[in-house]
């Protein structure tokens, strides 16, 4: 048997399923696919090193087994204590010889070091999903910025980080926003989000959605999502948000919009998908109805103030995996899922892998663009070019079988002249 990588792992024996869990994922990401084989082909990574702090889902082993196909020597480790499929972690080390950080469960010592094993490998390319990893080198280790090249952010929560650190002057190297780009959120984000944290909350509780009122807090394209899916299991559909276009929109779309002051009192699920914290607090659960269900898929889990649950609680069980019930003083009784973590990757299996190779489409594809320009780009966050995320798009059509027309000449000229009119 070959030596493995350094890895932690909660177990090899778990490799196997794990190994088929990746190919059943590969077989709809055939945009990445295509990438791997011009990656395997031209090995455009040759010589980096890159730490990506991530979910590690069978989706995430095919987008880092397309960076080692590129010729980057890819660590792993988890992006979020219960995102991991240990089975998944399990084969990436055994049957794919990739080194590997993560454990469902684990706990803050062990995240931060699992992040802390990654940068022990001098990374050039960092690679995030919520800026830790960024936060953990640039705070702790600030000397090892010298020696990285540019980095990539995949999700919103990480992106906000990113620009209050270039802000305030404190990011040391260049990053790409990949979740900025069209098809990482108008995709990613809105059907994946939307679809994913239904299967998260349905999982956990077996609840009928129809006819329940679902209060979404939220309404960016994650919130969007969340409710188009909701309104489509035949839920009434409560948007509440801070910001007036959002909710204006969420009204158009014909949703009822409310403060979550009001929402609290009539709600049976609550979903947060805010980025923000403390969006479900103390005068919430006050108010809220006796089996309310409260989840977030939000990237941390503070958007939830579990601390202000926990001091009303006068008791606590756990009634279904992924599930926690806190009984109140007065008998009431508000339900938990995944911990305040994200639902759909807490109590499921994240978003399908047709979505994701999208994402991590373009995650590949920003790494090839930042090495190649490294020596020429500026100390703040970049979008993805434009050009790149057209490729994209064109290879996801392709897949799917659908063609789409070009321009004429005479039409390209009308759209770039003036001289034109009626």
């Amino acid at each position: 048997m070959p030596e493995l990588p350094a890895h932690d792992v909660a177990d090899l024996a778990l490799a196997p399923t794990g190994k088929a869990r990746i190919e059943w994922a590969e077989r709809s990401m055939p945009v990445l696919r295509a990438i791997r084989e011009r990656f395997q082909r031209e090995r455009p990574l040759e010589g980096q090193r890159i730490a990506a702090c991530l979910h590690v889902t069978t989706e995430t082993a095919n987008l880092v087994r397309t960076l080692a196909a590129g010729g980057a020597d890819v660590t792993l480790v988890a992006s979020n204590p219960l995102s991991t499929q240990d089975d998944t972690a399990a084969a990436l080390v055994a049957e794919y010889g990739l080194s590997t950080f993560a454990i469902r469960g684990e706990d803050h010592e062990s995240y931060y070091r699992h992040i802390d094993a990654a940068l022990d490998r001098q990374p050039t390319i960092t690679m995030d999903d919520g800026c830790d990893l960024v936060n953990r080198l640039l705070s702790q280790r600030p000397d090892q910025a010298d020696g990285v090249l540019a980095g990539t952010e995949e999700t919103t929560t990480g992106v906000i980080r990113l620009r209050a650190m270039e802000k305030a002057g404190a990011l040391r190297y260049p990053i790409v926003a990949v979740n900025d780009t069209p098809t990482k959120h108008l995709f990613d984000n809105r059907y994946g989000t939307g679809q994913s944290t239904l299967d998260g909350i349905i999982r956990s509780t077996n609840v009928l959605l129809a006819g329940k009122v679902v209060v979404i807090a939220g309404y960016g394209y994650c919130g969007r999502g969340v409710a188009s899916r909701a309104k489509g299991h035949g839920a009434d559909v409560v948007i509440t948000e801070v910001d007036p276009i959002r909710a204006l929109e969420a009204a158009m779309e014909g949703f009822r919009v409310l403060p979550m002051a009001d929402a609290a009192a009539v709600g049976d699920v609550f979903v947060t998908v805010t980025g923000n914290t403390s969006v479900l607090r103390t005068e919430h659960f006050e108010a809220m109805k006796d089996g309310a269900i409260v989840c977030n898929s939000g990237h941390f889990d503070v958007e939830i103030d579990i601390p202000a649950l926990e001091k009303l609680t006068t008791a606590r069980r756990q009634v279904r995996a992924n599930a926690e019930e806190f009984e109140l003083a007065d008998g009431r009784r508000i339900v938990l899922l995944a911990d305040g973590r994200l639902v759909n990757l807490g109590a499921a299996e994240g978003h399908p892998a047709a979505v994701m190779d999208m994402s991590f489409a373009d995650q590949s594809l920003a790494v090839e663009w930042l090495v190649r320009n490294a020596g020429t780009l500026e100390t703040r966050v970049y979008d993805v070019p434009l050009d790149i995320d057209a490729d994209v798009a064109r290879l996801k059509l392709a897949a799917m079988g659908r063609t789409i027309d070009t321009l004429t000449s005479e039409q390209e000229r009308y759209l770039t002249s003036y001289d034109l009119g009626t």
